[in-house]
């Protein structure tokens, strides 16, 4: 093994995963490419994003690396043991946190449920407790550690996910949308405990929806679509992919749902997002080659309330829609 082998944590080679089921009135099997080829090397100690659509194959790449799913073929090692043939020593010095509710007995309280997923790691009793305590402490559930779970916010439920994915002291730990449906404050902390162990030396995998939550963490990403890595490199490396095309901000005020589709319908524009809320919006108009549009666009907009319309640097965000667009239509 070279010294670059052994700093690397996670390594695939050609990962395919096809699920087969039947169709309809189970007359046809249908086959479906969820990963497509996929080649990852993941530092260790590195936070990595892998950042796509929904069903683009974020979820299932992590549950083979876990070991939760075999791969149809291909290679990869985590922590250098092979996913075909280790799956019990990797499963030993690795966790996997998802978004979502899901994972916890509700009907106990948070420490009995870090206590019950410590014993079946095997984690011996002496250490079980005193971990137990630190994590709680960690993630600020100290003094509601006694309450059953079911009374928990859905922050504290995430918060207690995160201690639960770290009573092995795993070396690998898997976060699948960790800030997913989450208050602003509250995933703002889970960034920061996200670092914390990275610091520490833990090696985080992470997919998330939120590009500026990528942006942040992240020192490499690698964006897939369709089952396919389309794009890798550090955050500031993907945005030069789109720093020769142009984005027009613009900010309206409701109703504003026809103003998307009218933009949308313009010669030369290749994708439209919207952030909005009850009262207004702001659409990133992405196109080749476009400041002289700004005035188009404008009169387009006349009857919508208009606030502003500017031209702006490209985003990771940007970068982002750019070549899940360009994937999707080709």
């Amino acid at each position: 093994m070279t010294s670059d082998e052994h700093d690397l944590a996670i390594e695939t080679n050609d990962l395919v995963k096809i699920y087969s089921g039947n169709g309809f009135l189970k007359k046809n099997r249908v086959e479906t490419l969820a990963v497509d080829g996929v080649n990852l090397s993941i530092r260790k100690g590195e936070i990595f994003g892998l950042l796509g659509p929904n069903g683009a194959g974020k979820t299932t790449t992590i549950k083979m690396l876990a070991t939760i799913l075999l791969p149809t073929s291909g290679k990869a090692t985590v922590l250098g043991y092979d996913i075909w043939k280790d799956p019990v020593e990797i499963r030993k010095r690795i966790n996997l946190v998802s978004g979502g509710e899901r994972g916890l007995y509700y009907r106990v309280s948070g420490r009995q449920n870090l206590r019950f997923f410590s014993d079946l790691y095997k984690v011996p009793r002496h250490i079980r407790d005193r971990r137990v305590e630190e994590l709680l402490e960690m993630v600020n559930l100290t003094e509601a550690g006694d309450r059953r779970v079911e009374d928990y916010s859905r922050g504290m439920k995430q918060r207690l996910h995160i201690a639960r994915g770290l009573v092995n002291d795993p070396e690998v730990l898997f976060l699948d949308e960790p800030t997913i449906g989450l208050d602003p404050e509250i995933a703002h902390d889970l960034r920061g405990m996200i670092r914390n162990l990275a610091q520490g030396g833990t090696t985080i995998v992470l997919t998330t929806h939120y590009m500026g939550e990528a942006e942040e963490l992240c020192g490499d990403i690698n964006m897939i679509c369709n089952g396919k890595i389309v794009a890798s490199g550090p955050p500031s490396m993907l945005k030069d992919l789109v720093r020769d095309k142009t984005v027009i901000e613009i900010e309206i005020l409701e109703p504003y749902l026809a103003a998307i589709e009218s933009v949308k319908a313009l010669e030369g524009i290749s994708s439209v997002t919207m952030k909005g809320d009850s009262s207004r919006a702001i659409l990133r108009a992405h196109l080749e080659d476009g400041i002289d549009m700004i005035p188009t666009i404008a009169s387009r907009l006349q009857g919508n309330r208009l606030i502003r319309i500017s031209s702006e640097e490209p985003s990771l965000e940007d970068a982002y829609m750019s070549l899940v667009t360009n994937n999707d239509q080709s």
